[in-house]
């Protein structure tokens, strides 16, 4: 298992199925974001879809998966918020955001008095199934299978890790 970090495995999927391969089976990680069936909020499909779009000749991450929804869900918070309160005023935006639900592409985002959000949504993801080295396989979730929180599974955890090492 792995926590903390500058940035997700998935988030670099490209770059890891390329070298890693096979390798990431039975590697668990954090994400805050994966395209698996309890996270396919209104908007996320189009939002990646225009992203991917683009992608390759930007030269950047091709599947976007862990950045780009939570950016664009960051700023649909505070574009909504300035809607709101006609203005960007930190203490008027911080109330408003401590009272109000925002709908985004990473489904409804609610904060806590202290700012923080009003439900965890940190995703432990483990990588199965992975065979070869090609970014694809990425694409629709099957091989980032979410395993934690109870609410957003999409499979098991297969362990121990000798085991999910070999279940290719």
């Amino acid at each position: 298992m792995r926590s903390g970090g500058k940035t997700s495995t998935a988030g670099a999927a490209c770059s890891a199925a390329r070298s890693l391969g096979p390798l990431l089976n039975g590697f668990v990680n954090y994400e805050y974001w994966a395209p698996v069936p309890t996270m396919m909020f209104p908007g996320v499909q189009e939002l990646l879809s225009t992203y991917q779009a683009r992608a390759g000749e930007a030269g950047v991450d091709l599947l976007g998966h862990y950045m780009v929804p939570l950016a664009y869900a960051q700023m649909q918070v505070v574009a909504q918020a300035v809607e709101a309160t006609g203005g960007v005023d930190d203490a008027s935006l911080a109330a408003y955001a401590r009272e109000e639900t925002f709908p985004t592409v990473m489904g409804d985002v609610r904060f806590g008095v202290k700012g923080e959000w009003s439900e965890p949504r940190v995703l432990q993801v483990q990588f199965q199934g992975i065979s070869g080295h090609e970014v694809g396989q990425f694409q629709n979730g099957s091989r980032q299978v979410v395993v934690s929180p109870p609410e957003s599974t999409s499979g098991g955890l297969v362990f121990p890790y000798t085991e999910a090492l070999a279940a290719e």
